[in-house]
């Protein structure tokens, strides 16, 4: 009898363990890119801004070169290489992380990656035939004869710490943005004027 009342009590016991479960649900990744403050050309909702949808964030795979790319690079986009910028461990040759991720605009490409566990990343945007302009300004450049509007949003608390930049680019418009909140390769709107100040050089290239 004690035999019996043993063996149901681990019975009901293990039958307890199996139907526990853990609540809750997985949480998706914080896509690398704010909402873009550049005029939308076509739309005026951001909630089809590209840039706002997890979906079409490379951050998944965030070494270099490793998420799928939509695309032949483009012309304006092929004119920036990893090694322009400050973060370490690509090649001049490997791709963007992502292209074409934006149809508001000709031309989008994005180069993201991981530097002590921390998304870091550059996107730019170009529109044929018409400038881009940022919806408010911290400021301006004058780079290389190039009228240079920025915003700076570093010490927004509602968005990733970046910096957002607009100028006049071969007929058209170019915008970049810089994200980086890692403190390690200088202030972000220092880097998206080195970015700026690349493409100038490349502009007629």
């Amino acid at each position: 009898m004690r035999r019996l009342v043993l063996l149901l009590a681990v019975l009901v016991l293990a039958s307890g363990c199996a139907r526990t479960t853990v609540e809750g649900s997985p949480v998706a990744q914080k896509p690398l890119d704010v909402t873009s403050p550049f005029d939308q050309e076509g739309s005026t909702d951001p909630s089809t801004d590209p840039g706002t949808d997890p979906s079409t964030d490379p951050s998944e795979s965030t070494e270099p070169g490793t998420a799928p790319i939509d695309g032949e690079i483009t012309p304006v986009c092929a004119k920036l290489k990893w090694t322009d910028l400050p973060y370490p461990g690509a090649k001049a040759e490997t791709p963007p992380t992502q292209i074409n991720y934006d149809s508001t605009f000709e031309e989008s490409c994005r180069w993201t990656t991981k530097v002590d566990d921390v998304e870091v990343g550059v996107s730019l945007r170009y529109r044929e035939a018409k400038q881009i302009t940022i919806e408010r300004t911290t400021g301006e450049w004058n780079v290389k004869d190039h009228k240079v509007m920025y915003l700076d949003r570093s010490d927004e608390p509602d968005v990733d710490k970046s910096c957002v930049v607009a100028l006049p680019y071969a007929g058209g418009g170019l915008g970049i943005i810089v994200i980086d909140s890692s403190g390690k390769f200088g202030t972000v709107c220092d880097q998206a004027r080195k970015v700026a100040e690349v493409m100038i050089d490349r502009e007629t290239a």
